[in-house]
């Protein structure tokens, strides 16, 4: 079937949208693919839902033949499962809670793992049922507190969440390389760099975790990667590469010193280089004690110290996956009120430690180092402060940031960071939810197994947004062919009555060569038409325009931009030819 542009249900724009932030945000609403209607909710219009579901063609297909089966749940779910799981509460303020006329209570499913399990567990009950792999491609919702970039991050999206159940670990490592690599066959298929990085599992559980990042400038994940090894991972991810411990005898004692007016980093170091130390100081040598208040769910506010080597910032997103699933705040002046011991810019180990505040350090302050940090007394300093000495905290944490040129944690070279867009995630989970719910099976022996699971996510409508970030240009859109739209776009830019007909009848013979047309047949100028075929960015263009009175038509490559003259006659078989050469 011939789509015809005077019929398409399309309106494009000229200008970008006002609040749009990064280039597929502005080219998907420009070209008419998706229209908003409220923070982080879009509709989808004809040409963006045929984006859509070629996507979901290609993920179904390779889900499909690693032996998946699809089903679908409902978006809206009842509390009970999430609470046996606490994701009722770890979830925090990014679940939709919501309660019908009789009061029960319901949420917007952001993820399915309980469903997925209850229903398994209350089909099969042999382990000759298994290995099992069930999938669906469905609605989530997360309440974000901040949607941006378009279908990049929104409250509703697409994804496909996919589950393996085995009776051992063995069948689940087997599971999960198989999805692993059908994800690499699906990003290949569909036209999209990535690289795959190890990553941690959040509120999902579970143990081995990787990410499928889309390298993108404008993605929201950092990753780094070691360019001699291939190591790569998320921030949130990367192992400090833990250096050696030094000797502690013979070292000096520590030393208090008054240091007025020096209670920021910046000025510590300004102090200690007119103090007459014997060297230099650097923000490195100093200890930064970073004071928390940390909440488990549904437990109380406890307060939590962190020490970093004065020359690091706290990253918020180590930090939140180093203390998953608890919330935390810093401290404010009413803390600082009501626990006196803490003296504000002089914070030290030892008053933490003396008054039982859980005190956790950066893995690089191993014993022996020696350290610049607070004295817990205002306007005072203490050097020489050895760690295993001096203060043993009470573990480590990885909350610093990670910067390049940082060693990787294989010891293969240094750390080089990028951006990236998440677009899939694989997760080993083990048997955190089939532990929830006793999901368990007779065994081959006559015993009860618990089962043993995997979850693997793709976002598919993020995929739309990905590809467009990955594929266009100064005029537009470019689809990879697998995605686009349609296979040919052929613009009239004849007025000539002999044209259009020779034009309508090209469309024709392509169509029943199995090639999917949009026929622009509006009564626009040429130029309106050139650009918004260029737009809309379907891979091949075809221009019925003056060369029809030679007996030629043009063809273009929306990729390369080259341009050739095919012949009127046989137009129809030279361009199929192009499409799939």
């Amino acid at each position: 079937m011939i789509t015809r542009m005077s019929q398409l249900f399309l309106r494009t724009l000229r200008d970008d949208p006002a609040d749009a932030e990064v280039p597929s945000h502005k080219l998907l609403i420009r070209a008419g693919y998706v229209r908003p209607i409220a923070p982080g909710l879009y509709s989808w219009l004809p040409l963006g839902l045929k984006v859509l579901r070629k996507i979901e063609d290609v993920v179904r297909s390779e889900m499909n033949a690693i032996g998946a089966q699809e089903i679908l749940f409902p978006a809206l779910l009842p509390r009970a499962p999430y609470e046996a799981t606490d994701r009722w509460t770890e979830y925090g303020d990014n679940l939709f809670r919501l309660q019908d006329r009789r009061k029960n209570d319901y949420l917007l499913g952001p993820t399915h793992e309980e469903m997925f399990t209850l229903t398994v567990k209350g089909e099969y009950s042999s382990y000759k049922d298994f290995p099992l792999r069930l999938y669906q491609i469905q609605t989530k919702y997360r309440d974000e507190a901040r949607p941006r970039a378009g279908i990049l991050r929104g409250r509703e999206f697409i994804m496909k969440d996919s589950y393996s159940f085995d009776i051992d670990d063995s069948g689940l490592k087997d599971a999960y390389h198989a999805h692993r690599e059908a994800y690499q066959r699906i990003f290949d298929r569909l036209a999209v760099k990535y690289v795959i990085v190890s990553a941690v599992s959040g509120a999902m559980g579970g143990s081995a975790s990787e990410e499928f990042l889309a390298e993108s400038e404008v993605g929201e994940d950092t990753f780094v990667r070691c360019l001699q090894s291939g190591y790569a991972a998320n921030v949130e991810a990367v192992i400090t590469a833990v250096p050696d411990s030094l000797p502690i005898e013979g070292q000096p004692e520590a030393v208090v010193y008054d240091t007025p007016d020096a209670p920021t980093i910046a000025t510590l170091v300004d102090w200690a280089n007119t103090a007459g130390l014997g060297r230099e100081i650097t923000a490195a040598d100093t200890l930064k004690n970073v004071l928390l208040k940390v909440r488990q769910p549904g437990g109380e506010w406890e307060l939590l110290g962190i020490g970093v080597p004065g020359d690091r910032e706290i990253d918020d997103k180590r930090l939140g996956a180093a203390l998953e699933p608890a919330e935390y705040a810093l401290i404010d002046e009413a803390d600082f009120a009501k626990y006196p011991f803490l003296v504000k810019g002089y914070i030290g180990p030892k008053a933490l430690l003396a008054n039982d505040v859980r005190y956790l350090v950066d893995p690089r302050v191993v014993d022996g180092t020696s350290w610049i940090t607070g004295a817990d007394e205002k306007g005072k300093h203490v050097v020489g402060l050895v760690a295993g000495r001096d203060f043993t905290p009470d573990g480590t944490i990885e909350a610093a940031d990670v910067r390049d040129g940082d060693p990787s944690p294989d010891g293969a070279g240094p750390l080089m960071s990028a951006r990236g867009i998440e677009i899939g995630h694989v997760f080993q989970l083990g048997r955190k939810y089939t532990d929830a719910f006793s999901a368990d099976v007779l065994g081959e022996n006559g015993k009860p197994v618990r089962l043993t699971m995997g979850s693997y996510g793709i976002g598919v409508s993020r995929m739309v947004a990905v590809i467009a970030e990955q594929h266009h240009d100064e005029l537009g859109l470019r689809w990879p062919s697998s995605v686009s739209p349609f296979d040919v776009h052929l613009v009239i830019a004849n007025k000539d009555a002999e044209a259009r007909t020779g034009a309508t009848e090209l469309a024709g013979e392509l169509d029943r060569l199995g090639v999917d047309v949009l026929l622009d047949d509006r009564t626009s100028s040429p130029g309106v038409k050139f650009k918004d075929a260029e737009l809309l960015g379907v891979p091949w263009i075809v221009v019925v325009g003056r060369g029809w009175a030679d007996g030629t038509v043009e063809l273009r490559n929306r990729f390369t931009g080259e341009k050739t003259e095919v012949p009127v006659d046989g137009a129809a078989a030279a361009i199929t030819a192009a499409l799939t050469g």
